[in-house]
């Protein structure tokens, strides 16, 4: 009993620590698993609806909408669901037509058949993504429906209806299981910007010092893009959450548009800092531009949990100081005649640097607005 005792003793660190490994990634893959949960689910709910409806192919075309409508919010779900049903429509619809009018028994009939219905759907996608499943549709009721013993026509009305299935079980299964709304992806999305940008501004303007890797920054600008366009979508499926109007939740537009502006600033600081200012000038910039840095950086730092506990953000008269400081160095250094001797590009990139930090400023008191609008509007 003595060794059997000892040896749970042993496992039971052992047993601890594991669990605490899985709560860790689970915390840390939370939003993944759960996306992953609701996807698995529409499809298998979907699989047993078309068994139970006895649809053709098993009800492939069914299980295949829930899987691609299925988002990571429900917002996303919704707004996918109405353009792969506009676009199934528009398709299945006018494939039809062509198939009743123009006879396709032989392969060079189906052919043209196909040119005619093909043609002007890619045409309506490339002017509309709602119909990017337009000729998705279309070559499936024309070359499906004759292999299944249906009309053309009649395949429309079939496909039409396993979309409209799936759709509505995907929908149905992001708001139950699960739920994720847009509006918190957002916030969190651009809360994850926002510490980026935290961690990016004193490495832009220590450029300015000692040069940057092209290569890096690039890499940096390319990631900071990525997630503000991903964030630009996000915007667009909040209009689609449910409900969404009969929720007190602050317009996240505005805070997406200034985001974008700051990033704008930032293009223009990382093409600056190519090469280190002339050292007579940097000798005597060197220090205001690290305060800067890093006044910028703990402002954005703050501004990002600010967002995320919904309390006010921090003061940026800090970050106004830092700003006025670097701008009264730059006077003197023009009225004692320093930059006088510099290179037309170095003079090129000094002013770009004044210039990109205004408009950062500027973009902050914006930034400052968004995160008290959603301090105020706390639950």
């Amino acid at each position: 009993m003595a060794g059997l005792g000892g040896s749970l003793a042993e496992r039971s660190p052992m047993m601890s620590t594991g669990r605490n490994k899985v709560r860790a990634l689970y915390r840390t893959y939370r939003a993944q698993l759960r996306f992953c949960v609701r996807m698995t689910l529409a499809g298998l709910i979907t699989f047993g609806l078309a068994q139970r409806l006895e649809l053709p192919l098993h009800g492939l075309w069914a299980v295949l909408t829930a899987i691609v409508v299925t988002q990571a919010s429900a917002g996303g779900s919704v707004r996918a669901t109405g353009e792969y049903v506009i676009g199934t429509l528009g398709g299945a619809v006018y494939a039809a037509v062509i198939g009743v009018l123009i006879p396709h028994a032989t392969p060079l009939s189906q052919a043209g058949v196909l040119v005619l219905a093909v043609g002007p759907l890619a045409f309506a996608a490339a002017l509309n993504p709602s119909f990017r499943v337009a000729p998705f549709s279309a070559v499936l009721v024309l070359l499906i429906s004759g292999q299944l013993g249906e009309g053309p026509i009649a395949s429309a009305f079939t496909r039409f209806g396993e979309v409209g299935l799936g759709g509505a079980v995907a929908v149905a299964v992001s708001l139950v299981v699960f739920p994720q709304r847009a509006h918190r992806l957002g916030v969190r999305t651009a809360v994850r910007i926002l510490q980026d940008l935290a961690r990016y501004v004193p490495e832009l303007l220590a450029g300015f010092m000692r040069g940057l890797d092209p290569d890096e920054n690039t890499r940096r600008q390319d990631d900071i893009g990525r997630q503000l366009a991903r964030f630009q979508a996000i915007v667009q499926e909040v209009k689609h959450e449910p409900f969404a109007r009969f929720v007190a939740e602050p317009d996240i537009g505005p805070l997406s548009r200034t985001l974008l502006r700051l990033r704008h600033d930032l293009v223009i600081m990382g093409r600056a800092a190519g090469s280190p200012l002339p050292e007579a000038v940097a000798q005597r910039l060197a220090p205001l531009l690290v305060r800067l840095g890093a006044e910028t950086s703990e402002f954005l730092s703050q501004c990002a949990a600010a967002l995320l506990l919904r309390r006010p953000p921090p003061p940026l008269k800090t970050v106004e100081a830092a700003r006025d400081a670097y701008a009264s160095e730059v006077t003197a250094l023009r009225n004692e005649g320093v930059t006088l001797g510099i290179s037309t590009d170095d003079a090129e990139h000094l002013f770009a640097l004044g210039f990109a930090l205004d408009e950062m400023v500027r973009n902050f008191q914006d930034l400052d607005r968004c995160v008290k609008d959603y301090a105020q509007r706390k639950a």
